[in-house]
């Protein structure tokens, strides 16, 4: 079963990600309290998704053991390909969201966890950017289920 396992918010760009139990997700703006959050939020920018298997996979691969809040996305999935949710909608508990684009790795995550390849062996792995279509709460065990 596909579900949310882990959740993160930051209030500041490049501050540490807090682990929350539940956060409230607003249409067309994105998490409250989450420094991406703004009126007429772009909408790659809303929500990022991230599997925890792909996490394990990095880990394992580079003998590390970076915490999965770690990797800066906002809600840490476990059971769901996320690559294939891109362009579709989607149920993140009662929340509809839609994938945008995928979520690339960045030097700027790269230097932050002082890990090199990090950006070669997460490429295609590291996540889904997503819109959020209606709002209401996203909590730790929510299920994850596509709107086909």
């Amino acid at each position: 079963m596909s579900k949310v396992i882990e959740i993160g918010i930051c209030k500041n760009k490049g501050g540490v990600i807090d682990s929350v139990n539940s956060v409230e997700a607003i249409k067309q703006k994105g998490l409250v309290n989450d420094r991406k959050f703004k009126d007429n939020n772009d909408k790659i920018s809303q929500l990022t998704l991230i599997e925890i298997e792909n996490i394990n996979f990095y880990n394992d691969n580079s003998n590390s053991k970076i915490l999965p809040i770690n990797f800066r996305r906002n809600i840490i999935t476990k059971g769901v390909k996320l690559n294939n949710l891109l362009n579709k909608e989607f149920f993140i508990g009662n929340i509809k969201v839609k994938g945008h684009a995928l979520c690339h790795p960045c030097k700027y995550l790269e230097n932050l966890l002082t890990k090199k390849n990090l950006v070669k062996e997460l490429m295609f792995k590291a996540g889904l950017r997503c819109e959020i279509l209606t709002s209401g709460k996203i909590s730790v065990g929510d299920i994850i289920k596509n709107n086909d």
